[in-house]
C-alpha cells in the first residue's frame, strides 16, 4: 500500500492486514506494552481543512505512540490550490516530511498530493470519501461480531454522503451487504456502487426508501448528520426532507434484538438520532470514536512497515 486515498484502491488482504494490526497494536496499548517505534525517525505532515476532533487527535497520539512526529499545519499557512498550486505544495512537502495526512474539501486535492509528493498520503475526508472512518467503523463491527463478518448486514440511514460511500466499499470488501436508506435525492450517485462493482463483483448494495423495513433485516443501524460541513445553507430543506429517518427508539424496536447502533460523530442529537438510542445499551458510538486511534495506527503499520 503507498498512499491511503479511497478503499477502493486498497486491496482486500491489505485491508484485513490494516485491522487485524489494528486490533494487534490495542491489545498492546491496553496491556501497557510499547509499541515497536516503526516511525522512529519520520516526521508527518497533518493540514485539516475542516476542522475535526477525532481526526486530529487520533493521528497525533497514533504518531507519536509510533515512536513519530507530526507537524500540524493552519489552512491559511498552506494555501492548497490559492496560495500555490497543489502539486507545488506537493513537492516541496514531499522533500521534508515522510508522509502527508490531508482532511480537504476537494478530492482532487488528495489526488494531486499522492501524483506529485513522492511519500505517502493519507485521506482523512474528502467530499468523496472517509476511508479512515471506515476502517474505524469496520473494527467496530468486527468487535461485536467476530473476524468473519461475511454476511452482516449494515443499513445506513441518511445522507448518501462520503462515510457512506466508504461504508459501502469496505462493506463489499468484507463480505456485508450495505443498505443505504435515504429520501430521494438524497442517495449516493449510481456512480459509486458501479465503481464499488468494478472492484468487487459480489458486492450486495441495495437502495430502500423505507428505514422501517431495512431495519428488519440489520446486525448494524448506522446514522450520520444530514447536514455536513459546507452544507449548513441547506440545513432547512435538508431537515425537512429526513423527516421520518431519525434513529430513535421507535425504529429500533423493528430491528433484530442483536443489532447494533453507530454513528461517525459530531451527531446532533435528537435530530438524526435521539438521546435514548445513542446512550443506550445498542450503541457502540464512543467504542467507534476510540477505534478512530487504532485504525489510524493499524494504517500506518502497513504504510510503514519497515520503520
Amino acid at each position: 500500500m503507498q498512499h491511503f486515498i479511497r478503499i477502493n484502491d486498497v486491496s482486500t488482504p491489505d485491508l484485513r492486514r490494516t485491522l487485524e494490526m489494528a486490533a494487534d497494536l490495542r491489545r498492546q496499548r491496553e496491556a501497557g506494552t510499547p509499541h515497536v517505534p516503526v516511525l522512529e525517525g519520520k516526521t508527518l505532515a497533518m493540514l485539516l481543512e475542516k476542522p475535526s476532533l477525532r481526526t486530529r487527535v487520533s493521528f497525533e497520539v497514533a504518531v507519536r505512540e509510533l515512536g513519530g512526529s507530526l507537524i500540524s499545519l493552519r489552512p491559511d499557512e498552506v494555501g492548497l490550490g490559492q496560495r500555490e498550486p497543489v502539486a507545488d505544495a506537493a513537492r516541496v512537502l514531499g522533500g521534508m516530511v515522510h508522509g502527508l495526512i490531508a482532511r480537504v474539501f476537494e478530492h482532487e486535492k488528495l489526488e494531486q498530493l499522492a501524483e506529485h509528493s513522492g511519500v505517502p498520503v493519507i485521506n482523512a475526508l474528502s467530499d468523496r470519501s472517509h476511508p479512515c472512518q471506515a476502517l474505524a467503523d469496520a473494527m467496530t463491527i468486527i468487535d461485536e461480531f467476530g473476524a468473519d463478518v461475511a454476511g452482516r448486514t449494515v443499513v445506513f440511514i441518511g445522507d448518501g454522503n462520503n462515510v457512506a460511500h466508504s461504508l459501502a466499499a469496505i462493506c463489499a470488501r468484507l463480505g456485508m451487504r450495505f443498505i443505504l436508506v435515504s429520501p430521494e435525492g438524497f442517495e449516493l450517485p449510481p456512480a459509486v456502487f458501479e465503481d464499488i462493482h468494478r472492484h468487487e463483483p459480489s458486492a450486495q448494495l441495495d437502495l430502500m426508501p423505507e428505514p422501517r423495513r431495512a431495519v428488519t433485516e440489520a446486525d448494524v443501524v448506522y446514522t450520520d448528520t444530514w447536514v455536513s460541513m459546507g452544507q449548513e445553507e441547506e440545513a432547512a430543506h435538508r431537515n425537512a426532507a429526513f423527516e421520518g429517518f431519525q434513529v430513535n427508539e421507535a425504529l429500533l424496536q423493528a430491528a433484530p434484538a442483536h443489532a447494533i447502533v453507530m454513528h461517525c460523530m459530531p451527531a446532533h442529537r435528537n435530530s438524526e438520532i435521539t438521546d435514548a438510542v445513542i446512550d443506550g445499551p445498542r450503541s457502540r458510538v464512543i467504542p467507534q470514536a476510540h477505534n478512530r486511534l487504532h485504525a489510524q495506527k493499524g494504517l500506518l503499520g502497513v504504510l510503514y512497515p519497515g520503520g
